[in-house]
């Protein structure tokens, strides 16, 4: 949980005035630079700690489960509390306990809260704080999150405060890697001891702790350190080849600074006394070269008495889903099970794993529904990227968890692809891999105008010379061709076989990649091969029910020629599975031309209008919204839009419309019908 305030300019020693307030170690209060004494009652303090992170106004009766085991007086018991807090931080002209009918909230907006001063740095970019920002926000940490608070017979507490010291944990590990990254060798030291302290098992932490040592001519400590390092991953049932393969590059690197003070690995040596469990495959946690983003969905904390196999049934579909779209690298299910039943932290395991990317979430059955909320995570930056709540009625159990499962999988995929993009525009060109050249193209190709197509068109080219086996970037690189043939930006005939071509290449880099089939599909349009497009499309979703685009092409293609109800379903699925995607403009467009066919003008002009609405709408779009709301009878909203056309395209006409879809006689008659109507036939 986390409250979004302004970043304060403090240091680690206290802030200017007001409410000067530690929670990590033990909990502290200060007024004025003056320790307020706290209230015995240690459901006092957890009551202050958690209104503190809580990004919202928080329920009375969320809090009665959360602090009282079947108390006789709950609500009794929380305004007694709520009194010994007022007394603690409210003033004569300031009250900072606030409760608004059944909500409670307290006002600390002009105060200094450690953990949301961490929280607002971590999460807007750990990657742009300096050393000495990185810092302050290290010296904050003085402990564990309300170090001493679990309270016994309060098992709803103690999981939520279990969980938000590993989220703490996770953000001072990130703060430590940084910087450890960016001191001086000098100072390298100190930080990745205090690394190694929070995640054991992290990789790059030992590679950077190895090449430190042998800079520094300790050779005898850095070999003893890569030693008790692989019993403890080997204990743990973890591949440590990586680390062998650091050792090695390590001892080419030049000698530095000669020392012989002993090795800091104390913490290692307290941890591999356990015995040693049979490891996983290296090939299931290792991912492969060339790279694609990395993610390791861990199993959900289960919060329903006896009703464990639901959240493990739930992760091992979600895993499965993912893999089948094959635009990620995903730890499998027996790798992330084996860890969590280690009790191995989810946001140490993902650091062991060496992914770019954790999933953890919780699942509650509670009468008749089902909730469960998500969090998809940055590992290296413990930044949250996504998260949200699923919560539906349990009439069908199966076909409410596989609503749940297609709204995950489909969040998740969109918000890596998401965060990839953003990451790959802020890199330098000629540093990119093929993976970071392909969202570089994705970036391009979702902005819909010629000139980014042919960057995007360039970007899938480099991608594709760096890694000839990459499926996706045959894809994109088929649609940028696929665009300029349907925009009419170049000549249709020949971009059309540069798509076909390239589609072909995706094919056959990877024939289970859906991307590839979707490809080949828009691509067969464009040849007006309908009946051969559609089953290369329904191919794509056969391999990946959640393969967003896939229904998308199949609502767009049967909008126009075919089945048009299939269109609508395959329209309404797609939106279902990815209601944030960059073709929104066109799925809602796909579900407008085929309302337009079934002569439902009236739906189809309301449909319309979201389509041409969306800020990424191009002409032809604007065209199905004016059309439609002239075949609705609503021309003064039909005007509107040919008038955005008309400011792009002077003399668009409906000729226009046509060459660039593919209709049918009936399809065509009724949008010429509209078209005359506003003067573009």
């Amino acid at each position: 949980m986390e409250k979004p305030v302004e970043t304060h300019d403090v240091t680690a020693s206290g802030a200017a005035g007001g409410l000067d307030v530690r929670l990590l170690g033990p909990i502290s209060i200060r007024r004025d630079g003056v320790a307020l004494a706290l209230p015995s009652s240690r459901k006092v303090r957890a009551l202050f700690a958690y209104l503190a992170l809580a990004p919202h106004p928080v329920s009375r009766s969320r809090l009665c489960e959360l602090l009282w085991d079947v108390p006789n007086d709950p609500r009794g018991e929380l305004r007694w509390c709520l009194s010994k807090l007022r007394r603690l931080i409210d003033t004569p002209d300031r009250r900072r306990v606030e409760t608004n009918g059944d909500t409670v909230r307290l006002d600390l907006e002009d105060c200094f809260v450690d953990v949301i001063e961490i929280a607002s740095a971590t999460q807007t970019g750990i990657e742009a704080l300096d050393a000495p920002r990185l810092s302050v926000l290290s010296a904050m940490f003085a402990g564990d999150l309300l170090d001493g608070l679990e309270m016994d017979r309060n098992p709803h507490f103690n999981t939520w405060l279990a969980a938000e010291r590993r989220r703490f944990r996770a953000r001072h590990t990130a703060v430590l890697e940084h910087l450890a990254k960016r001191a001086s060798e000098e100072e390298a030291l100190g930080h990745l001891e205090k690394w190694l302290e929070l995640a054991p098992f992290d990789q790059s932490v030992h590679e950077l702790m190895l090449r430190a040592l042998v800079r520094r001519g300790r050779i005898p400590d850095a070999e003893t350190h890569l030693a008790t390092t692989v019993q403890l991953f080997e204990a743990e049932g973890l591949d440590a080849t990586p680390l062998r393969h650091a050792w090695r590059a390590a001892r080419t690197l030049p000698i530095a600074t000669p020392t012989t003070t002993a090795a800091p690995i104390s913490v290692l040596q307290t941890l591999v006394s356990r015995e040693p469990e049979a490891a996983p495959e290296p090939s299931a946690i290792s991912p492969p070269a060339p790279r694609r983003a990395s993610v390791a969905v861990m199993p959900f904390a289960d919060r329903t008495r006896d009703r464990g196999a639901f959240a493990a049934g739930l992760v091992h579909d979600v895993i499965t889903r993912l893999a089948k779209l094959r635009s990620l690298f995903v730890i499998a299910p027996g790798t992330v099970f084996a860890l969590h039943e280690r009790r191995l932290d989810p946001e140490a395991a993902g650091r062991a794993l060496n992914v770019d990317y954790i999933v953890t979430g919780t699942l509650q059955i509670e009468g008749p529904n089902i909730t469960v909320a998500v969090e998809l995570s940055e590992t290296r930056t413990a930044r949250i990227v996504w998260s949200d709540v699923f919560s539906r009625k349990l009439d069908d159990v199966f076909l409410a968890f596989e609503e749940i499962g297609n709204r995950i999988v489909a969040s998740i995929a969109s918000e890596v692809e998401s965060a990839e993009r953003n990451r790959a525009i802020l890199k330098p060109p000629n540093s990119l891999d093929a993976w970071e050249a392909h969202h570089r193209g994705l970036w391009h190709m979702y902005r819909f105008n010629k000139a980014d197509n042919d960057q995007a068109r360039h970007f899938f080219q480099m991608a594709v010379r760096l890694d000839p086996t990459f499926a996706r970037a045959y894809a994109g690189l088929s649609f940028t061709h696929w665009q300029n043939a349907f925009q009419g930006w170049a000549p249709r005939e020949l971009e059309t076989n540069l798509a076909f071509d390239a589609a072909g290449r995706s094919l056959m880099a990877d024939d289970r990649d859906p991307a590839a089939h979707w490809a080949m599909g828009r691509a067969l349009w464009l040849r007006n091969q309908h009946g051969q497009s559609v089953r290369e499309l329904e191919t794509a979703v056969d391999l990946s029910p959640n393969f967003a685009a896939g229904h998308y092409a199949l609502a767009f293609v049967r909008s126009q020629a075919g089945d048009p109800r299939a269109a609508i379903d395959a329209s309404d699925h797609s939106r279902h599975l990815s209601p944030f995607d960059p073709l929104l403009f066109a799925m809602l467009g796909a579900r407008t031309m085929a309302l337009v066919r079934l002569q439902d003008f009236e739906s189809a002009a309301d449909w319309g209008a979201k389509a041409a609405s969306r800020p990424n709408a191009h002409p032809h779009v604007l065209a199905i919204g004016a059309y439609s709301q002239a075949l609705a009878g609503r021309m003064e909203d039909a005007q509107i839009y040919a008038a955005s056309i008309r400011r792009a395209l002077p003399d668009y006409s409906v000729e226009d419309f046509f060459r660039a879809f593919r209709f049918d006689e009936t399809g065509m008659e009724l949008f010429r019908k509209g078209a005359k109507r506003l003067g573009m036939a």
